[in-house]
């Protein structure tokens, strides 16, 4: 067997008697040079490089993919909290991870993925002016009834509440026609709703689309076609896109006991950006 010569090191631990020394410094000088690998910025570029091959969204793991209900995601902000949110070799290996995970998610239909979905936006007329002179508790007391007038039906047709925006808020229907329905029936019980004398009134508007779902929230062009269609309801009506109208049963408007009218918009109003030239505009109108 040929001898080893003992490095400096070793000599220092046996001269000095503290041969358990040895193994505890090994360990501090490589988990030194770990944690030096794990923030060099070319070791984090090429794993997200890398990222860019895999299934799933190669962006997985920014705030959007972290927010919101899901396994994957509920374990991403785990990761992200433990990370510390820096960058880091370490993190981009974790949600590598996660991003196939939440691949095969979609795949096997626990997301929707592209599947179309009618968008809700809701929102109430010169809400702002009334609350500014009404007073926090007034509002506060608003709100709530509001939220017990049109959030019931929205559930009660299998429609998602996406988020809630101070007065209005973003839903989604796997239905354009229960998405009708309930809107319909959140009017007719905000119809009901009074604070001191005030009755709130209420802009809706519909788009169908294939939106992309990420981290409880939903993205794209059609979401913003929805949220156009909301500001072209004026004050109050409720209006829906040519590609809700045309999603529609035809049985669906009469049993509802309401008409469609083609949108025109008042010479003073601003044009509604972001509608592609082949969406057109309809208002509900009770029959």
């Amino acid at each position: 067997m040929i001898p080893l010569e003992p490095i400096v090191g070793e000599q220092d631990d046996r001269a000095s008697g503290d041969a358990d020394a040895r193994p505890g410094r090994r360990r501090v000088q490589f988990s030194s040079k770990l944690q030096a690998a794990n923030r060099r910025a070319d070791v984090i570029g090429a794993l997200r490089k890398a990222r860019q091959q895999l299934p799933g969204d190669p962006a997985f793991g920014d705030p959007l993919s972290v927010s919101g209900p899901g396994g994957a995601r509920a374990v991403a902000r785990a990761a992200d909290k433990f990370a510390g949110g820096t960058p880091s070799a370490a993190r981009e290996i974790g949600f590598g991870a996660l991003q196939v995970w939440q691949a095969a998610l979609e795949r096997i239909g626990r997301v929707r993925g592209t599947e179309p979905v009618t968008i809700v936006f809701t929102d109430l007329v010169a809400f702002s002016s009334w609350s500014l002179a009404a007073g926090d508790e007034r509002t506060l007391n608003l709100l709530r009834q509001v939220a017990k007038a049109i959030e019931p039906p929205i559930a009660e047709r299998g429609g998602q509440v996406v988020k809630r925006m101070g007065d209005g808020l973003m839903a989604v229907f796997s239905s354009p026609d229960r998405a009708v329905r309930a809107a319909l029936a959140a009017r007719r019980n905000l119809a009901e709703v009074e604070v001191d004398g005030y009755r709130p009134r209420m802009r809706v508007g519909l788009h169908t689309g294939t939106p992309r779902e990420i981290g409880g929230d939903w993205l794209g062009v059609d979401v913003n076609i929805a949220a156009r269609m909301m500001e072209a309801g004026g004050n109050g009506n409720t209006m829906l896109s040519s590609t809700t109208l045309a999603a529609l049963r035809p049985e669906t408007l009469e049993e509802l006991g309401v008409t469609v009218k083609p949108y025109k918009r008042n010479f003073w109003a601003a044009p509604l950006n972001g509608v592609p030239e082949d969406v057109r505009i309809y208002k509900l109108s009770t029959s």
